[in-house]
Order: C-alpha cells, then structure tokens, then sequence
C-alpha cells in the first residue's frame, strides 16, 4: 500500500483508508444495512494486514459502536496505526435543547430524568460544537477506542458560520495542548465550507466528498489546500456504494440503509453511472473492478492524501485495497 503525506501533520498515511461508517451497523437507521461484529473486527485487521494503516470513523457512527469496533480489533497495533474520528453529532443524554426533551423522551420511553446523564440515546437529536461538550464527547470517544489520544479528530459537519470562526477551534488547541489529541481538521459537504476552513488557517486537515459524480471540489477547493498544504482526505469516493456497478435504478435496500431514503430519480442517476463504470472496467479484460476504477480516479490526483472507502466484510476490503495492484 502506498503511502502519501497527509498535509502539514506530516503523518504518513496510506492513500486507501477503511472508512468505517458502515460497520457502525443500521440500528439507529442511519448506516448502510446490516451488519455482523465479528465480520467488521476480521474486515479491519484483514485492512491492516494488507498496509491500510489510517482508519476514519466518528463517534456518531452506531452511537459509539463503529469506534468501540476499531477500539477492539487495533488495540495491539495501536502505534502502527492513525486512527481519525468526528466529533459533533450529539446523541448523549446531555445539552438537549428543552424544546426536544418531550419529543426524544418519547422516542426513548421513559423520561430522560430516568436515564444517566450522558448516557447514549438511541437518537441523534442536535449538531453541538460547544467546548464543554466537544471535549465530553472526545473523551468518550477515547475511552471506546481504547487509546489514551486521537491522531486526527475532525469536526463533523459543522455550519459554514463556525468553520470560518476562529473561536471554533480553541477548545480543540486546547485538547491539543492537554494531549487528547495530535491533529484537527473539518469534515464537510460542499467545496465552499471547506474553503472557508482553509481561509480559518487552523485546521490541519480537509474532508471532502469526491468521487466521479461529485468533482466539484476541483476547480478551485483541491489547488487551495494543496497551497496551503492542509491535507486533503476525500470521503464517498464510491458515492454511497454506487460506483461500485451493483445497483440499478430499481435496486431496494432494508430500513436503516441511508440509500433507502434517497429519491428515485437520483437513485436511477447514481446507478446509471456506476454501469458505466463496470462496462469500462469490463474493458479493462478483468484486470480492475468498476469498484477500483472508481477508486483510481480518486487516487490519480496527486493532491489528495488519501481516499476513504466505506468496507465492512474481508471481500469488500481485499477488493477495495487492491484498487492499485
């Protein structure tokens, strides 16, 4: 596995990372179907087995359950490998606004009186980004992923109003300072929010979704940071599974799977390319998947340090980290 330097962090990463949204599993239906824990934990050590050594999750990913997975499968090799993790979604019995405590309340059943203060809720119910809860949060994220810091935490999808304030970041300098964590950059959607995080000068890194349907970050996001020499790690890089050439316009998924909820009209598109995709590959006499070519067109940017794939089974993984063999 190749490695690329992941911006001013000088962290060598390796340039396919195991994105582990999906191995978060669907239970609180907002995943990629189902899931087994076992199959996840051998999907991980066969990822690092093969040279992947930069793992992204975040804490919202299963309320916990991606994190507490990676925790337990790289506990041993904890120093070999850069473990990133996202930090804002809240589900925890703390800071709800009082406008949505009767609404949650009867999500859950029982009065939030009833439960722990910050306990896990089985809904995420608010985006917080306050210091006292970032730091909460953080330090329940470490205590699932079994490490005493994080290599990279990244604010997950915040508004463009807090990327481009610089009080944003000083509860994470100060995380920083204490030795919770090493690094921090911003995960976001459109090509504007990330420009507005290099414009902030304080994140070390830029998450972005980029893929063949989505290169809108090229024109202008992709040349500023590679400038400003803010790492750049490219999310969705199969646009949602997609990309892989296995679906079509009438493909179904169970309840819980994020692709379950899209329109049709945008399902017919996204399955129309990744057809595409595969017919290319099938030209290729074999040699590459319509799932690594579409990862080769990530990797081929040189300004990109390191393209994230959604994996949850050893197939998905031996498939996907050979995308360059």
């Amino acid at each position: 596995m190749n490695r690329r330097t992941l911006g001013r962090t000088g962290l060598s990463i390796s340039e396919i990372g195991f994105g582990a949204w999906a191995i978060g599993g669907n239970a609180f239906g907002n995943s990629y179907g189902s899931t087994d824990d076992g199959e996840s934990k051998r999907a991980i050590r066969r990822a690092f087995e093969l040279g992947c050594n930069f793992f992204d999750t975040a804490d919202v990913y299963g309320h916990g359950q991606s994190e507490a997975l990676l925790g337990e499968a790289l506990r041993d090799v904890r120093d070999q490998v850069i473990i990133a993790t996202k930090v804002g979604g809240n589900f925890y019995n703390r800071d709800i606004q009082p406008l949505m405590r009767e609404r949650i309340a009867q999500t859950v059943g029982k009065s939030l009186d009833e439960i722990d203060a910050g306990a896990p809720l089985p809904v995420s119910h608010d985006a917080n980004f306050t210091p006292g809860y970032l730091r909460f949060a953080v330090e329940r994220s470490l205590e699932r992923l079994r490490t005493d810091r994080i290599d990279l935490l990244q604010l997950h999808n915040p508004p463009l109003q807090l990327i481009a304030a610089m009080g944003t970041y000083e509860p994470l300098e100060e995380m920083k300072r204490d030795g919770l964590i090493r690094f921090y950059g911003v995960s976001v959607h459109p090509p504007e929010e990330g420009l507005a995080a290099i414009n902030a000068t304080m994140p070390d890194t830029i998450q972005i979704v980029y893929n063949l349907a989505r290169r809108e970050a090229e024109d202008t996001f992709l040349p500023t940071a590679h400038a400003a020499n803010v790492g750049v790690i490219a999310r969705e890089t199969l646009a949602n599974g997609f990309l892989s050439g296995r679906y079509s316009a009438d493909s179904r998924w169970e309840r819980g799977d994020i692709r379950s909820r899209m329109p049709r009209p945008y399902v017919a598109q996204l399955s129309a390319l990744g057809r595409r995709v595969r017919e290319l590959a099938e030209q290729s006499g074999g040699e590459m998947t319509a799932a690594q070519l579409a990862l080769k067109f990530v990797l081929d940017r040189t300004d990109i340090a390191c393209a994230l794939v959604g994996m949850k089974t050893v197939a998905q993984v031996e498939e996907n980290l050979n995308a360059r063999m």
